[in-house]
């Protein structure tokens, strides 16, 4: 997905909030939720999964260990890919999200349905973590030449061609570049999968506010990346 906005952006960057959001909207034909082959949940309907989670969270926090494993089983490589974008290797990206689970086991019992998504919960732990990172350690974000992981999901779309020269080296210099909300907003959109809501939930913002984040951003890209590959 997006790599399909990022090539709708190219060719059109004077479009209107209302096309872009349609192009969007007809390119993510895999929301988050919708498990991908071999992955926990596979072949399960939305609901079905939704309500495993639900089920699962409830066991996690009255004390099931094995409950809150199948969560991490879950939740692990969409909260690693968000964090591997920030901090750009292996190593550290692996540290800080085995410490969101350690924080997220340690806290759930506070953690309440009301309104709430269990990943964007996770994720807003892992985006102070690496916060508190960058703040204790005053460090600069050097970029790797580490493979970088795969969205969760991609719908295939004809776009895909238009950018498919673009290196992962590339476009993870080109979201650094953003505003850190911007930035934030495209990995958990694009990267990590989650939806509006959640990404709205995890960055404490509205919908609408979210929407905005991301049609700026991807415009953004669009530029940072045509400008690079002059």
């Amino acid at each position: 997905m997006l790599r399909a906005a990022l090539a709708f952006a190219r060719a059109h960057p004077h479009a209107s909030p209302r096309a872009f959001g349609l192009a969007l909207s007809l390119a993510d034909t895999s929301p988050h939720g919708v498990s991908t082959p071999g992955s926990p949940g596979w072949g399960r309907t939305p609901d079905a999964e939704a309500q495993r989670l639900v089920a699962l969270v409830d066991l996690a926090r009255a004390g099931d260990a094995e409950a809150f494993g199948q969560l991490y089983d879950h939740y692990v490589s969409g909260i690693f890919r968000f964090v591997y974008y920030r901090v750009g290797t292996n190593a550290l990206a692996e540290d800080l999200t085995s410490e969101t689970f350690t924080r997220g086991l340690r806290s759930i019992q506070k953690f309440q349905w009301q309104g709430k998504d269990f990943g964007a919960w996770l994720t807003t732990i892992a985006r102070n973590l690496i916060a508190d990172h960058y703040k204790s350690s005053r460090s600069r974000l050097e970029y790797v030449s580490d493979t970088i992981p795969e969205p969760k999901t991609r719908a295939s779309s004809p776009e895909d061609g238009v950018i498919s020269a673009i290196s992962s080296e590339l476009l993870l210099d080109a979201v650094n570049q953003l505003s850190s909300d911007q930035r934030d907003c495209v990995l958990m959109r694009f990267i990590q999968g989650l939806s509006i809501a959640q990404t709205a939930e995890a960055m404490q913002k509205s919908d609408g506010a979210i929407k905005q984040l991301q049609l700026r951003a991807i415009r953004g890209l669009g530029k940072l990346i045509s400008e690079d590959l002059r």
